[in-house]
């Protein structure tokens, strides 16, 4: 692969450099994870990318098209500290993007694992210390001796800070209530690249002028339906939207200033400019359904947002190989292993289904086992599919808590919208296959007492909480990919299933370091 150079100064000043150190030592390492990414997209929209983003992975590095992450319960947040770990979510103590702490009955609150448990989060509350495990940049880092710098960018505070590591030196992230760029003390203070950003071209004062539009891409794109190709999309955005920030997270438009901030930091921070020494840089990428639609499936959206990313990708290759080099870099790029189609479909299609609500099941339940065991208030809270009980409650009434958790979870698979029911004690002796992928999901310090299995095509209304949440079950079972482009790897096909588990072992076989602590698959043979 050949090596750009800016300049034939910089070229001569690189090879001087190389003279002293050790050449075969990448200068950067870019790890990128990108939530939502499918595989079948990548493989239909081959033809339509350009040049320098996805095309430059599958054309030239290690393509895994099957990442297999074995566990039915993940979000970005749990995903990405297990790529970055090598571990389980039941081990790497980020199971999922919060944690319910039933502390006070009737009003459970929903606390960020990744901080430091304040019920008020600020940036400063957000902390690597929840996350129990060693990460790939960590190692890196503790292989250097600790002369890396590692750096994380993401639109999700949680990502950034699990990307970052816990001997990173910056995370940073759009604050969702103004808009700016932030970070948390942990790390220290704003690069002043990024606080020039904030005070220069502050996304507040640009949000109200940004329109999202079909690309030109699309129109070369087959298959879209008609209606979609004669009334194109059209976003826009609103400062006075409280959630506008939020929406704005979740579009094609929000990768690109993710992408601005990390040709910013490569070139501000000098990433990857000392010879025999590895700088790591961690982005986070979004291809979630976005926010801002309301179309039943959103494919057009969906299909620009791919796209779009694949420019962004050229763009930042481009940064890479006009800084660093192409022969001096190594790059992966995965998904986060899941797709979160999560709007309800128009009653107009006459579909199966009907709405669960959590507050209606709660009295239920509660009804059913005062009647066999005495009044109380047995259930605690019901979130996220997973139910917990009031055990010194039930302790206190001279009950087995164990017996009552059985005979509520005989009771709840009886109840329309819910296909299965499996209690703590089943889980963590597991029976069968699915049983065992739970136990790899759940942590048991914070997960419930019953965790339910919903019925495809039914919406849950979670309204016993403030404000009522509503999502509608749909079990997308997607392949996502993973890449690995390194100078001494050759392009390939792996057509075999990778656990996502091992990708972390795999990216520290290919940099020569110790994989992280808790990794305990052995690495796939790339070379």
């Amino acid at each position: 692969m050949r090596i750009l150079a800016t300049s034939v100064l910089v070229g001569l000043t690189t090879l001087g450099a190389a003279a002293q150190a050790d050449a075969s030592r990448p200068r950067l390492v870019v790890g990128i994870v990108v939530d939502q990414l499918r595989t079948d997209y990548i493989e239909y929209l081959q033809n339509y990318f350009g040049e320098r983003g996805f095309r430059t992975l599958l054309q030239e590095g290690a393509y895994i098209p099957d990442v297999d992450f074995r566990v039915p319960v993940k979000d970005a947040t749990s995903a990405t500290a297990m790529l970055m770990t090598g571990a389980y979510p039941s081990q790497t103590g980020v199971p999922s993007a919060s944690v319910i702490d039933i502390s006070q009955p009737g009003a459970p609150s929903r606390l960020p694992l990744v901080s430091t448990q304040s019920a008020s989060i600020t940036n400063d509350s957000f902390t690597p210390e929840g996350l129990r495990l060693s990460t790939l940049a960590d190692e890196l880092v503790i292989d250097a001796g600790g002369n890396a710098s590692v750096y994380s960018v993401a639109l999700d505070p949680q990502q950034a800070v699990i990307l970052a590591g816990h001997a990173g030196k910056g995370a940073f992230w759009i604050n969702n209530t103004s808009g700016n760029w932030a970070t948390t003390s942990y790390y220290g203070a704003l690069p002043g690249a990024l606080s020039a950003r904030n005070l220069r071209q502050p996304l507040s004062q640009r949000i109200d002028t940004m329109v999202w539009r079909p690309s030109a891409a699309l129109a070369k794109v087959p298959c879209l339906p008609e209606r979609k190709r004669s009334v194109p999309f059209k976003y826009t955005f609103s400062r006075r939207d409280r959630d506008v920030y939020k929406r704005y997270s979740t579009t094609p438009l929000a990768n690109a200033e993710v992408t601005d901030v990390a040709i910013e930091l490569i070139g501000n921070l000098g990433l990857g400019s000392k010879p025999g020494e590895t700088d790591v840089l961690n982005i986070a990428y979004t291809l979630a359904p976005p926010a801002v639609t309301t179309d039943d499936a959103g494919r057009a959206e969906l299909t620009d947002s791919y796209l779009r990313l694949d420019s962004q990708l050229g763009r930042l290759f481009d940064a890479i190989d006009r800084r660093v080099g192409r022969g001096n870099s190594v790059i992966w790029l995965t998904s986060t292993g899941y797709f979160d189609d999560c709007l309800p479909e128009d009653s107009r299609y006459r579909l199966s289904g009907g709405e669960f609500s959590t507050r209606r099941a709660r009295s239920l339940l509660n009804s059913y086992l005062s009647a066999k065991f005495g009044s109380g208030s047995y259930v605690a809270a019901i979130r996220d599919g997973q139910i917990w009980f009031d055990r010194p409650a039930i302790e206190a009434m001279h009950l087995d808590s164990e017996s009552v958790i059985a005979d509520a979870r005989e009771f709840l698979v009886k109840m329309s919208g819910i296909d299965d029911a499996h209690t703590l004690n089943e889980i963590l002796s597991p029976r069968n296959a699915d049983d065992e992928a739970l136990r790899l999901a759940l942590d048991p310090r914070n997960c419930g007492d019953i965790i339910v299995d919903f019925t495809p095509g039914w919406t849950i209304s979670y309204d016993e909480q403030t404000p009522p949440v509503q999502k509608t079950v749909r079990l997308n079972a997607v392949m996502t990919p993973a890449f690995v482009l390194a100078p001494d790897i050759a392009a390939r096909k792996i057509d075999t299933p990778v656990e996502a588990a091992a990708l972390a072992p795999t990216v520290a076989g290919a940099l020569h370091i110790r994989s992280p602590n808790g990794a305990r698959l052995r690495p796939v043979q790339l070379r």
